[in-house]
């Protein structure tokens, strides 16, 4: 399940950039799901573990991927570790969403992701008196607010 902490919190990976420049494997590039969220994120091939071709830079390796596409691919390879979702654009949530549903791992939000309209589960970390999951965006937004403004402890 997707879990989700508002705000900082220790041991988050804040630039996702700099973290996957220094710590990708080939393989994670040639994965089935790192090709198709660089295909539908960046709107780029990957041609093989060192090479993407990208339609408006040309051929570009790894490292200039975008920071949404660097950070869901971390998320899906290192989901032991807490990353920084706030440097993923909207276009990312489908993706953090399907990785949710296929493992447990948790990202920091320090804005208002649009999830879109159909149903989800998302758990919330900052509430320990009580396991908070949220369902929809509605529910999303009502807890998102309150935590990013401050209001909940």
């Amino acid at each position: 399940m997707l879990r989700v902490w508002f705000g900082d919190r220790d041991n988050v990976i804040y630039n996702t950039s700099v973290y996957f420049s220094n710590r990708y494997k080939d393989g994670w590039i040639t994965d089935d799901f790192a090709m198709a969220v660089i295909k539908d994120i960046d709107r780029s091939e990957v041609l093989d573990s060192h090479t993407i071709k990208s339609p408006v830079l040309g051929q570009i390796p790894p490292d200039k991927l975008s920071g949404g596409v660097k950070a869901l691919i971390l998320m899906k390879n290192e989901s032991t570790k807490t990353f920084n979702a706030s440097n993923c654009g909207d276009n990312c949530a489908k993706w953090i969403l399907k990785l949710g549903k296929e493992r447990d791992f948790t990202i920091a939000l320090y804005h208002i992701m649009d999830f879109g309209k159909k149903d989800f589960e998302i758990r919330i970390l900052n509430n320990k008196n009580k396991k908070l999951i949220v369902h929809n965006m509605r529910e999303f937004l009502d807890v998102a607010n309150d935590y990013l403004k401050g209001k909940v402890e």
